[in-house]
C-alpha cells in the first residue's frame, strides 16, 4: 500500500530498500529528507485495502466469481464490473476499487478462505475501527458475484488403487 501513496512516486519504492537490506548491500540515504518529503501534506492521499474472506461455515466449490479489475459502486448501491486493469493505481475515485481475485471457479470456499483483495481510495474504516457503509457495499457486492455448489453435489471420480504388499501410492 505504501507504494500506492502519492508521496512514494518520486522516490524509490519501499520494497527496494527491503531488497537491499535482505541482500546485505551497503547503501546510504538521508532518512530525515525522505521523511520530510513523505510527511508533506500535498503528497498524502488515503488508500484502503481489504482482504475479503468467506465467512459462511458451508464448504462449497466455486462455480462463478467476480473478475479481477476495476469495479464501480453506483449511487443506487449496485456494484458493477467496469474494466480490466492489473494495477490498483488505476482507481480514479472513491466509488471505484481494484479487485484482485484470489479464489475463482473450481476453487473451494470455506470459512476463512480468501476470496480476494480490494484496494480503493479513501478510508474504509471509521475512527472507531468499524467498517464504513461504502466498505460494506463493496464487500457485499463482490461476495454477491460468487456462487458455488455444496460438496454433496460434487461427484468425485473413482480412482482405482491396486497395491502390492509393501507398496504405497500417493493419491
Amino acid at each position: 500500500m505504501t507504494n500506492h501513496a502519492a508521496f512514494a512516486h518520486a522516490d524509490a519504492p519501499l520494497f527496494l530498500f527491503h531488497l537491499l537490506e535482505f541482500a546485505d548491500v551497503e547503501f546510504e540515504f538521508d532518512v530525515n529528507d525522505l521523511n520530510r518529503r513523505w510527511a508533506d501534506p500535498e503528497n498524502i492521499d488515503e488508500w484502503s485495502q481489504l482482504v475479503v474472506k468467506w465467512t459462511d461455515t458451508a464448504v462449497e466449490q466455486i462455480t462463478a466469481a467476480p473478475e479481477s479489475g476495476i469495479w464501480r459502486l453506483h449511487a443506487d448501491g449496485a456494484l458493477k464490473y467496469n474494466r480490466f486493469d492489473y494495477h490498483g493505481r488505476a482507481v480514479e475515485t472513491e466509488n471505484e476499487a481494484f479487485w484482485l481475485r484470489i479464489s475463482g471457479p473450481d476453487d473451494y470456499r470455506y470459512e476463512g478462505a480468501d476470496l480476494g483483495i480490494l484496494i480503493t481510495r479513501g478510508r474504509l474504516m471509521t475512527e472507531d475501527f468499524e467498517l464504513t457503509d461504502r466498505a460494506r457495499a463493496f464487500i457485499y457486492g463482490l461476495r454477491g458475484n460468487y456462487s458455488g455448489r455444496p460438496l454433496t453435489e460434487i461427484n468425485a471420480p473413482e480412482i482405482p488403487v491396486a497395491l502390492e504388499a509393501g507398496a504405497f501410492k500417493i493419491l
